[in-house]
């Protein structure tokens, strides 16, 4: 097979031109070598051990190990490693449907494609073999819990998140095809839960400043990043809402939009829908467009070419711009989680509003027209939404330019007391909670009087119990293991509960790769004198 590989796409010549010319452009290295200082080159792969290996993994793993070869022919030091991404639902799975133990199926799985690669021939470092199903790996994945729980980073918050009733397990978005559970093909729904989180918005900003850092990148992926950081800029500010005596706070990028404002919705988790619906003739019909809507895909919400729907709640805000009382409604294309959880609508400044109020009927006021032209709202046939333009219907703002008065109006509103600047950003905080048996435990102990406490570290790992029964449809195993849940506060010494979440297989495989330069370690989980040797990776696999 590797002579097949080479022979018919990765010729000796085309390897050995690309590498030679590498060798002599760069002098640093070939000093290094020659001063034997051997450069390091790392190859990493981390599969998930389903049992046997496939064509697939013969055809990457056999690529992989021609580099390795030539690069260790070549005078690399090369780190070659295979490790287990070994925690997850399938092996669950398994459990429920063969009536054998995660880690028995998963060990022998192990064990099997171990022999397989073997007989291939595969040069890998087996000595820095690690699995993180083992507990001299899981460990540490719990201390890096802790580190992120003491520094503010770990917290626990109730979330609206993605349920499948079968496997009995919250699911990321990732997980979830068409509405229903990858592995089971459930169908899932929204829940709200009370979940564990780790808050990777508080690095949003410095995500994004590091992208330019990324040297070699397709600006493709960088500008994939960028979006999917979102940054945006803009006002908040709110609306009275009389009839329960609220304000109601959106977040705008386009305050300069703000005097064309017909209508106003609501995300259907919006806290405010409730009490909209109290003595309401509407309830139950609000009630049951909002239970629909929560069960779409984040996805299908907010995709352009989705049907945008609503509901009237029959109640109307006051626009703190013009005092205009606007209609309030409930609609699938706003996110709860996003923003404020409730948009503005303005429909001749954005097509996805002009699409709503042309399906439902509202009303459209043009606030923004081409310099030199008048728009006018029985002429269009879609939002204006260029960049460029005056401000028209917008009080003493008319006539301005729209970018000048964007910061004019948001001047206005802070100025008012009604509204400040904000930044606000797309990127969403990691969701680690899983319902299951077959993951990292989460080191947290629940006591009546402290309230919240870390395990200690010494005590850690936090180690799966054995005594657990797998039955389909039921709560977590861990839930029911009384061995594991019941345990005394490290604090006070009086009884108390374990957490029985275990954390997402994605963390648990998140840091793998340093792990592969320093696997024998027991006093941290990592050196910074390994890492600092080999990282970054050089061919990922």
């Amino acid at each position: 097979v590797m002579r097949r590989m080479i022979e018919e796409k990765y010729t000796p010549h085309a390897i050995e031109s690309k590498w030679q010319k590498y060798w002599e452009d760069n002098k640093a290295f070939k000093t290094d070598i020659d001063a034997g200082k051997p450069k390091s080159y790392v190859l990493e792969m981390f599969p998930y051990p389903s049992g046997n290996l496939h064509m697939g993994h013969v055809r990457n793993y056999s690529i992989g190990d021609v580099v390795a070869r030539f690069r260790s022919m070549n005078g690399f030091n090369v780190l070659h490693p295979m490790g287990w991404d070994s925690f997850g639902m399938p092996a669950e799975n398994a459990a429920i449907k063969h009536g054998i133990h995660p880690a028995k199926w998963t060990m022998e799985n192990i064990a099997n494609m171990t022999r397989q690669q073997k007989e291939l021939g595969l040069s890998y470092d087996w000595d820095r073999e690690v699995a993180t199903c083992k507990e001299d790996y899981y460990k540490w994945t719990q201390w890096f819990f802790e580190l992120f729980y003491k520094r503010g980073l770990a917290v626990k918050k109730k979330s609206a998140v993605n349920w499948c009733g079968e496997c009995n397990t919250v699911l990321a978005n990732e997980q979830v095809i068409d509405g229903r559970c990858w592995r089971c093909d459930h169908e899932v729904v929204k829940k709200d839960l009370e979940q564990w989180f780790f808050k990777i918005t508080d690095y949003a900003e410095e995500l994004l400043d590091d992208l330019k850092l990324l040297n070699g990148w397709p600006e493709r992926v960088k500008t994939m990043q960028k979006n999917w950081i979102g940054r945006s800029e803009g006002l908040e500010f709110s609306f009275d809402v009389p009839c329960i005596d609220a304000k109601l706070p959106v977040y705008t990028t386009r305050p300069d939009t703000s005097f064309g404002v017909t209508f106003v919705v609501l995300a259907a988790e919006h806290p405010m829908v409730e009490q909209l619906c109290r003595d309401n003739p509407k309830a139950d019909e609000i009630r049951a467009f909002c239970a629909r809507v929560r069960n779409q895909s984040d996805i299908e919400r907010t995709s352009s070419e989705s049907e945008k729907e609503g509901i009237f709640t029959g109640k109307y805000a006051v626009n703190p711009f013009n005092g205009r009382q606007v209609e309030i409604w409930v609609t699938n294309y706003v996110l709860y989680d996003y923003g404020t959880g409730a948009v503005m609508g303005v429909p001749t400044g954005d097509q996805r509003d002009w699409m709503f109020a042309d399906k439902y009927g509202l009303d459209k006021i043009v606030v923004v027209t081409p310099k030199d032209q008048e728009l006018k709202v029985e002429d269009m046939t879609a939002a204006y939404e260029e960049k460029e333009g005056v401000l028209v219907n917008s009080g003493k703002f008319s006539g301005m330019e729209m970018h000048a008065a964007i910061k004019a109006i948001m001047d206005y509103g802070e100025e008012q007391g009604f509204g400040s600047r904000h930044v606000n950003y797309r990127l969403r905080d990691w969701l680690i909670s899983r319902q299951r048996y077959w993951g990292a435990p989460i080191p947290i102990i629940y006591c009546p009087d402290c309230g919240e406490v870390l395990v200690p570290e010494a005590e850690l790992p936090v180690r799966l119990p054995e005594d657990v029964k797998f039955d389909a449809g039921s709560v977590s195993p861990l839930a029911n293991s009384e061995s594991f849940v019941n345990c005394t506060c490290p604090k006070c010494g009086k009884p108390a509960r374990r957490e029985t979440d275990t954390m997402d297989t994605f963390l648990c495989s998140s840091w793998y790769y340093l792990r592969y330069t320093d696997p024998k370690n027991d006093t941290a989980p990592f050196s910074k004198e390994a890492v600092d040797y080999w990282a970054p990776v050089d061919q990922y696999i």
